[in-house]
């Protein structure tokens, strides 16, 4: 439900929180400025340009590559940002196989009657993207230093994002998602890739969400869960959460699940359905290279 703009300009002030100049999208709060663009498809030549940086002549059939999802801790210059290009650098660097579909679906896939259908790659454009990270240059802040350079990586951890506390009644100060690339794999599914995020007073949270369905044969879900709790200090906590999942239509079929692809629209009602197959929990760690 869409909150007032009084009410919600008492929300931001009560949570010291501004949203961003000039018709941007987005706010700051504690430190952080959290921003979101939308941006059209890629028109023809960008997609060639695409096509040559990355190597290969296969995109989706929507890829927003200029929309993003940037959150920039502006103490250290850290960002963390989401965006296509990334995404579809990871999916041609995994390179895995094509999903096998029977042969009357490869007929639906020929863009052209008179030519051989050839999957000889991963057309459901599958990523192990779970973001992107780096310090801005110029922009580097050494935390509890006054020299050296700033970097950042992730480390596992054992702790883990409490979702109990984030499921808490709090005002949502800021939310958005961004398509970073869509495609309906002939009219035989859905490929895509969002991403998600909610300001609260107490923290933020995003969702970085691979959905895959591929009609009778295959289901496939990637989400990556990242949260900063806003606490005092200069150096924030942030952990991030990844889980794979994935089922064949046969193997929900045999336990009694439905077998019509219109059945699992929503990947979020569906999730529990599917075996996990990979998990990893991790945390920002900032480095001091001296």
């Amino acid at each position: 439900m869409e909150v007032e703009p009084e009410v919600q300009d008492r929300m931001l002030q009560a949570a010291g929180a501004q949203l961003l100049p000039d018709g941007r999208k987005g706010l700051t709060i504690h430190g952080w400025e959290i921003e979101t663009q939308h941006r059209p498809i890629l028109n023809s030549r960008l997609l060639q340009e695409w096509e040559g940086k990355l190597q290969t002549p296969h995109l989706p059939e929507m890829v927003f590559g200029e929309s993003s999802l940037v959150l920039k801790h502006l103490a250290s210059g850290a960002k963390l940002y989401f965006n296509a290009f990334d995404a579809l650098k990871d999916w041609k660097k995994e390179g895995l196989p094509p999903v096998e579909v029977p042969a009357a679906a490869k007929w639906k896939f020929r863009s052209n009657p008179s030519q051989q259908v050839i999957l000889d790659y991963d057309y459901t454009f599958t990523t192990p993207y779970c973001g992107s990270e780096t310090v801005d240059v110029g922009q580097e802040k050494q935390i509890g230093s006054d020299e050296g350079k700033l970097s950042v990586v992730w480390k596992d951890c054992k702790e883990q994002i409490d979702m109990a506390k984030l499921a808490q009644k709090e005002n949502i100060l800021f939310f958005d998602e961004v398509i970073l690339y869509e495609d309906e794999l002939a009219d035989n599914g859905i490929s895509l890739l969002t991403v998600k995020v909610r300001v609260m007073p107490s923290s933020w949270f995003l969702l970085l969400r691979y959905w895959l369905r591929v009609d009778g044969v295959l289901m496939r879900l990637r989400e990556t869960r990242v949260n900063c709790v806003f606490e005092d200090g200069t150096n924030p906590t942030i952990l991030r959460e990844s889980c794979w999942r994935e089922s064949t239509f046969q193997a929900l079929s045999d336990k009694g699940y439905p077998s019509e692809a219109s059945a699992y629209s929503d990947p979020s009602t569906i999730s529990q359905r599917l075996p996990a197959i990979k998990q990893k929990n991790e945390k920002l760690e900032f480095v001091d290279n001296k």
